[in-house]
């Protein structure tokens, strides 16, 4: 299943981009899945999803938790509890 992860603020910075279609396993077809997935690719995914007391989530623009389902096609945001405009 494919979903679009954004990415927003110093998360952006340290990951060096913005935006990217993710290609997931069904097994990771939550939220808290698609962390554990991206974060399997270390270094700076990683550090920046490790804490998630640091970094919030929003799919399709709504906040969302962590056993939150996706489905084919979700946005999925990923962005620090404050940015600036």
């Amino acid at each position: 299943m494919k979903v679009k992860v954004l990415l927003f603020a110093n998360l952006r910075e340290r990951i060096g981009q913005s935006v990217e279609v993710v290609d997931i396993p069904d097994s990771a077809s939550t939220v808290a899945g698609l962390r554990i997935h991206l974060m399997q690719r270390g270094g700076a995914w990683q550090e920046i999803l490790s804490d998630m007391k640091v970094v919030r989530v929003a799919v399709n623009h709504d906040m969302a938790a962590a056993n939150a389902p996706l489905n084919p096609g979700d946005e999925v945001a990923f962005f620090p509890p404050v940015t600036g405009g």
